[in-house]
Parts: structure tokens; sequence; C-alpha cells
């Protein structure tokens, strides 16, 4: 059995995880691709199979136990890599999975990764403030996802407005992440949300505690949102 394999494998055990049949060896594939063309793209900074299996892999596989994803249609903004998208695809088959991103050339990586591990998923490349404006696209799915280094208050403009009126923004944050929180009770009030609660959960095989931070719609998000990048980024809610 391959090496990331195993890792997963073990580490999925860990987490109360039953992955389905083909999935484990699909880590290993998917770890192979990534090395092979992930890193002339500088996809990660994060290399070796124990690393990337643990840090990238279960570290993605453990948001499984923050919302229920079964049969959910979710969206990955600023998907990179596939991470966390395509390792909760593969645990969880039932999933509509969307990968967003910006850049052409990742996009391209993510359509050719999901063509080798034989997963179906939308992959779109624009940016998310304006992806979001798209009639398809706006207040339909059920989680968005981001494991992005933004501030939260700038990821709750960018993600919110995918996210169905009774659906739920997941941010993949440090534990350190109160100060962030505070800062985006503002931008959760304007855009029809409110913080559910944070899910702090442990890497398996690590000493490394991680949190999604679990933001609930409430509301549809006003139409003049999100706004232009560099109004966001000058002017956060």
């Amino acid at each position: 059995m391959h090496l990331v394999a195993q890792v997963v494998l073990h580490g999925a055990e860990e987490l109360g995880l039953d992955l389905p049949p083909g999935a484990v060896a699909a880590f290993g594939t998917y770890y192979d691709f990534l090395e092979k063309h992930g890193r002339s793209m500088n996809l990660t900074a994060i290399t070796g199979a124990h690393d990337v299996a643990r840090l990238h892999f279960l570290d993605s596989l453990s948001l499984l136990s923050a919302a229920d994803f079964k049969s959910a249609r979710i969206i990955d903004v600023g998907s990179g890599a596939g991470f966390p998208g395509i390792p909760i695809k593969l645990a969880e088959p039932s999933v509509e999975l969307t990968l967003l991103d910006a850049t052409g050339k990742r996009v391209a990586f993510l359509l050719e990764l999901c063509a080798v591990l034989g997963i179906n998923a939308a992959c779109v490349h624009a940016r998310a403030e304006e992806a979001s404006r798209r009639t398809d696209m706006r207040e339909q799915f059920d989680i968005a996802l981001s494991r992005a280094v933004a501030r939260l208050n700038t990821l709750c403009e960018l993600c919110l407005p995918f996210v169905r009126v009774g659906g739920k923004f997941l941010a993949m944050k440090s534990v350190d992440s109160a100060e962030e929180l505070f800062e985006a009770r503002n931008a959760m009030s304007i855009l029809g949300a409110e913080h559910e609660n944070n899910f702090d959960y442990s890497i398996p095989g690590t000493d490394i505690v991680h949190r999604a931070v679990i933001i609930r719609k409430s509301f549809p998000a006003p139409i003049e949102y999100p706004r232009r990048f560099a109004k966001i980024q000058k002017f956060p809610l």
C-alpha cells in the first residue's frame, strides 16, 4: 500500500471515518499527481508523504465531523491544489462539488486531477467576487469552504454570497482566531449570517490543533455584496 494511503487510512480511523472503497488508494494517486505537477506551480509548500497526508489530506477530512456533508452541494473557494474540497469528495462521494479558483493554471491542474482520480466536480475559473454574482452560483450552495489565509471579515464577504439561506460557511483557521472572529461580526451581520460555533480538532498523527469557524446564513446577502476586491481590501466590513 502507498505510504500516503497508509497514513490516511490510519488517520481516518482515528477520526471515526469509514472511507468508501477506492478512496484510500485514491489519496496515494492524489499525492503522486501533486508531487509530479504541483511543485512547478508552487501549489503547496508542504512536501513529503507524511506531511502531505496529515497536513493536507487529514486536515481536510477532519471537516467531515464539523457539518453534514451527505448529498450537500459544496463550493471550495480559492481551491488551489484542491484542499479541502477534493479530499471531502473522495471520502463522501455524494457531495456535489464545485472548485473555484482565480488562476487559470490552477483550474487546469484541478481539471486534470479530477480526471485522474475519476471524480466529478465543476472546476470554475473566476474570481470569487465575480462568480458569486452569477445566478447559477449565488446562494446556491449548502456549504462554502475556504482554507485561504485572508482575514475572516474578507472571507465572509467573498464566500457568504455563495451560501443558500440555512446553509453554512466553514472557514479553516487556527485556534488563535478569536480576534478575527470578533472583527468579522459586522461582516456577518451585514451579509445575513451569524457565528454558529467553532469546531476545534487535532490532526491525527500530530500535535496540531486547527479550527473550523462555522457561520450560518440566515438571510439573503444584500445584492451590493460582494464589492470589488480592491474595495474589500481597502474598506473591509
